[in-house]
């Protein structure tokens, strides 16, 4: 449902101000689209599909009173941490429409699902790309999620494309208008209704309402994926099952492979757990083992936070290739290890050896099969010989 615009736009009041959004969305869902301002590239306007009820117009209005997280951040290179909305958006005649909120977007921001693969990690963030970064993006999203908790927010929807990264490795989280909370003036509930399978705790999934504990659980998937380069921890197929699983059947039925992996089938390429250091792997085997069907038993942001923290500090550099660093509690680096063994690079997209250093398998073999091409040749013009005589 939107309001109708000039040729091609959507007019919208904010504040009593009439604007022009531009008929092209950013980003669609099932039940909203956003829309950039005409003129103005610092805010967006969020429009619901179906005329929105008098609940959400209340949660809109309360949050606009509320200054989550303390007004901060206080440096002035972060932006904020969350994209709370600015204004109500309503029709030229007043009615109800959505809301306005400062746009994020590339090239300053991406989604975190971008630090999931290879070809986007280079992409988007270069030199920067490498487990050192993840790790404090890690930490970046605990902190975050820790200061939401104890001012009694939830995030509820949270999963890997409603947080968005920078280049300096702040999140900020998207579609606040699904975080629940309570208004401390009327004492009204405002629960979040939406959840992403891959990121909810098995008591979301049988209809249980968003709690502290189980954006734990979405911290700890994404936690997970971040400090192994994207893989979930959910992933594979059950040794004992009869159907292709999916993550939210493994998730249902409390089946990780971090947990228990002879249980499953781990797809090929799967980073091993161990590249997590001890006391972070720990946390990760609570979460997705009894903390799976018992929420009281999952780590909270507060003990990721300072589990990742002791690791900061410690982290190592590799000496052979660019953009591998790795925990302290490891004898040498993993990824150049993966390397030699797959001859996949998972922070380089090349993976050329450096002048000096051992050569990776790939450029090995081709050594070999040159090696290999030579001696046959030999043979071949020895045997001519022989036969000659």
């Amino acid at each position: 449902m939107s309001a109708p615009g000039g040729p091609g736009g959507i007019t919208v009041h904010l504040d009593g101000r009439p604007v022009l959004l531009s008929p092209t969305s950013l980003k669609d869902g099932g039940q909203a689209a956003v829309h950039p301002v005409e003129g103005d590239p610092g805010i967006v306007v969020k429009l619901y599909r179906d005329r929105p009820g008098a609940d959400q117009e209340r949660r809109l209005a309360r949050m606009l009173t509320m200054a989550p997280l303390g007004d901060r951040p206080t440096d002035s290179a972060q932006r904020p941490e969350l994209a709370w909305p600015t204004s109500l958006a309503r029709s030229p005649g007043g009615a109800f429409l959505g809301y306005a909120m400062q746009r994020f977007g590339e090239p300053e921001h991406v989604q975190l699902v971008a630090l999931f693969t290879r070809a986007q990690r280079v992409r988007l963030f270069h030199e920067r790309a490498d487990w050192r970064f993840l790790l404090g993006v890690a930490w970046n999203l605990a902190f975050m999620t820790a200061r939401m908790h104890d001012e009694d927010l939830v995030v509820g929807d949270f999963s890997s494309s409603n947080v968005v990264v920078d280049t300096n490795g702040f999140v900020t989280f998207l579609d606040c208008d699904s975080i629940a909370f309570t208004d401390a003036v009327s004492g009204e509930v405002f629960p979040c209704l939406m959840h992403t399978t891959e990121y909810s705790a098995p008591e979301r999934q049988a209809g249980g309402p968003a709690t502290r504990a189980s954006d734990d659980f979405a911290l700890a998937v994404l936690l997970y994926q971040l400090l192994t380069a994207g893989n979930h921890p959910y992933g594979g197929v059950p040794h004992d099952s009869r159907s292709e699983s999916t993550v939210k059947d493994n998730i249902a039925a409390s089946i990780s492979y971090v947990v228990r992996p002879e249980r499953v089938v781990i797809p090929r390429g799967t980073v091993d757990p161990s590249v997590l250091p001890p006391g972070l792997l720990a946390l990760a085997r609570r979460a997705f083992g009894p903390g799976a069907l018992d929420p009281a038993a999952r780590p909270s942001a507060q003990e990721w936070l300072r589990a990742l923290d002791r690791e900061r500090a410690g982290v190592r550099v590799c000496d052979r290739r660019p953009r591998h660093t790795y925990g302290s509690h490891l004898p040498g680096c993993p990824w150049c290890a993966r390397v030699e063994e797959t001859g996949h690079d998972v922070f380089n997209l090349r993976t050329a050896p450096v002048p000096g250093a051992p050569e990776a398998r790939g450029a090995r073999m081709g050594d070999t099969q040159r090696a290999l091409l030579i001696a046959a040749v030999l043979l071949v013009l020895l045997m001519v010989v022989l036969i000659a005589l």
